[in-house]
């Protein structure tokens, strides 16, 4: 063995390759080295960087999402506008200075539906895009007690879509930054500011009653706003209200929406064409929620040359734990694509379903109203083959070439707003059809002066028309339009009024249409 090593050491070959490894050896140390030095040397010039702590220079712990725990120290001007915003929540405030400001709200909501708004307490989740609009809203339309609740601070790409966020708000909590900005506007609304994430283990206390002086056992919540873009918090802040009996409604998906035609609010099982609704929508299913939250949701396809949610690159799964990349734990790692206008409109439009709620201002929505054009050429061919019925069993024969003076546009404007969507019997919303509501006294044959025109036009008026299901259209024409009894005989008072009220409608907004 001593041979073999003597042999070998002894060899040429053997103090290249010892040579070679001692040099790199050598080599790497120093670079290492080198690199240390950099390092240490780039870590205190930081440091030195680093101005003290002092009036100037304010700094304070950073919260458990890594963001900053309260709103950075205000200038000159906003000592002011918060100095009197804190006289003017403590009462010192002409109340007459506060109609004034809105009047516009008081003479289209009533002296008793603003009472109602300025003595309502509102919970608004999630302050960026949509909720910020939505703050703003309330809280110009009288709205005087409001919690904030979000834990994410304003960064730069926030300002494309925040409705009061400055560049000098950037890095600071969104519930702080909408305060203060808001106070300047409306000094005698109270905030009640909530730098955290919203979730099930806190909702107790993030949805729990507020009192702002102790002079009473506390105000609870008379609505909630679900302004969340994360499905997890989202589907536990709805489920929490639902639970609890407290009135709530929920803004969609804005991200990767263009078209403000396209909005809807209906309830959260008939929103369709929206992935966070679905998503929503089902894991409310598995927690016994089918129904009974409104939503806020937009009806648009996606299509060519439409921005999408683009699935995330394949190098970035290659780094490791996907969900690493996010902020927080189960929360989205991907920038959403979102047009700036767009959570304004969705923000607008979820305060304005409060604002008019809460004030007992009637709130009648035609949901599923836009893209509905294969209803309508239903329920016009129903109604062009009932009047073609109707006239042939008058004529004891067929009527060739009989029409109606209806429009597509006629069947559209009475079904959704005349009727909502719905029966005017049972108030149901599937397999609907227009019927005239009596027989009118000329019968059903083609109208003679037309027909001295060539024209066959049999005699109808929107304001003839009821919108009733399928089979209730069907017993309406048997019993009432064929038969011998009258619509009093067959319906209640409660129907009949409803009716009567509608058919009214008809003929006012005729003067504008």
């Amino acid at each position: 063995m001593s041979s073999w090593l003597q042999r070998h050491v002894g060899s040429q070959q053997s103090q290249l390759a010892a040579t070679a490894v001692i040099s790199g050896a050598a080599v790497a140390g120093a670079i290492l080295g080198y690199q240390a030095l950099r390092r240490k040397e780039a870590v205190d010039y930081l440091k030195a960087s680093i101005p003290p702590i002092d009036e100037r220079h304010h700094a304070e712990k950073l919260t458990e999402y890594g963001t900053a725990a309260s709103s950075t120290q205000l200038s000159k001007e906003d000592e002011r506008s918060a100095a009197l915003a804190r006289r003017a929540q403590q009462g010192d405030y002409d109340d007459d200075l506060i109609l004034e400001q809105l009047a516009r709200n008081r003479v289209f909501l009533t002296d008793e539906g603003l009472a109602k708004l300025r003595s309502s307490f509102i919970v608004v989740v999630g302050c960026g895009g949509v909720g910020s609009h939505a703050v703003a809203a309330l809280a110009r339309s009288g709205v005087s007690k409001i919690r904030l609740i979000d834990f994410d601070q304003v960064t730069l790409s926030s300002l494309n879509r925040h409705a009061v966020a400055t560049l000098a708000d950037v890095g600071t909590p969104k519930v702080h930054c909408i305060r203060k900005r808001l106070e300047q506007i409306v000094p005698w609304v109270k905030f009640d500011c909530r730098n955290q994430l919203f979730g099930g283990s806190v909702a107790d206390d993030l949805l729990a009653p507020w009192s702002w002086d102790d002079s009473d056992k506390g105000q609870k919540p008379d609505y909630v706003l679900d302004c969340i873009d994360n499905i997890t918090s989202k589907v536990e802040l709805l489920h929490y209200c639902h639970a609890n009996s407290i009135p709530v409604i929920s803004a969609m998906g804005a991200g990767c929406k263009s078209d403000p035609t396209r909005i809807m609010v209906g309830d959260i099982s008939l929103s369709t064409d929206d992935p966070l609704s679905r998503s929503t929508r089902r894991r409310l299913k598995l927690l016994g929620v089918n129904s009974g939250i409104p939503v806020v949701f937009s009806t648009e396809k996606p299509g060519p040359g439409k921005a999408s949610l683009l699935p995330l690159a394949e190098e970035e799964f290659a780094k490791g734990q996907v969900g690493e990349l996010g902020v927080l734990p189960d929360f989205r790692v991907r920038i959403l694509p979102v047009l700036g206008t767009m959570p304004a409109v969705f923000g607008y439009t979820v305060a304005n379903h409060v604002i008019c709620d809460i004030a007992g201002y009637p709130n009648d929505y035609n949901v599923g109203g836009k893209g509905r054009e294969k209803l309508y050429d239903s329920i016009m061919a129903s109604l062009q083959g009932l009047q073609e019925r109707l006239a042939r069993a008058e004529a004891g024969e067929n009527i060739v070439g009989l029409r109606i003076p209806i429009s597509k546009d006629d069947i559209a404007y009475l079904v959704e707003e005349i009727w909502r969507g719905r029966s005017a019997i049972s108030g149901l919303t599937n397999r609907l059809m227009l019927v005239p509501w009596q027989r009118p006294a000329r019968g059903f044959l083609p109208d003679p002066e037309w027909e001295k025109e060539g024209q066959k036009f049999t005699p109808l008026d929107l304001k003839d028309l009821v919108c009733m299901t399928k089979e209730e259209a069907t017993r309406h024409e048997r019993e009432v339009l064929r038969g011998e009894k009258s619509v009093e005989e067959l319906y209640d008072e409660k129907v009949l009024q409803k009716v009567k009220s509608r058919l009214e409608e008809v003929e006012y907004h005729e003067r504008f249409r």
